[in-house]
């Protein structure tokens, strides 16, 4: 995921998995020893069975979060004037 387009901000060991009324809130500690969080929602209901599951695996996690940096404003404007011409 890393390369020349993203830059990476955090590599977090997930500590604790609680389930929500659609998804998860995650949380881990970083090198950095800041606490992160992560909201993760679904568009689906989850059965109980696929919550327990889901939750499990999520427990082992270990998160990257990474981002692109933004394009400058004249690159940003170009590609969106590219994208509304081939439509």
């Amino acid at each position: 995921m890393d390369g020349p387009d993203f830059q990476r901000l955090a590599e977090i060991e997930v500590d604790q998995v609680k389930p929500e009324h659609q998804g998860f809130t995650l949380t881990g500690q970083g090198p950095d020893q800041a606490e992160y969080r992560l909201d993760l929602h679904f568009e689906l209901p989850l059965d109980a069975r696929t919550r327990t599951v889901l939750g499990e695996l999520l427990s082992h996690a270990e998160l990257t979060i990474s981002r692109r940096a933004p394009a400058a404003p004249l690159t940003a404007l170009r590609a969106r004037r590219d994208r509304a011409h081939r439509s």
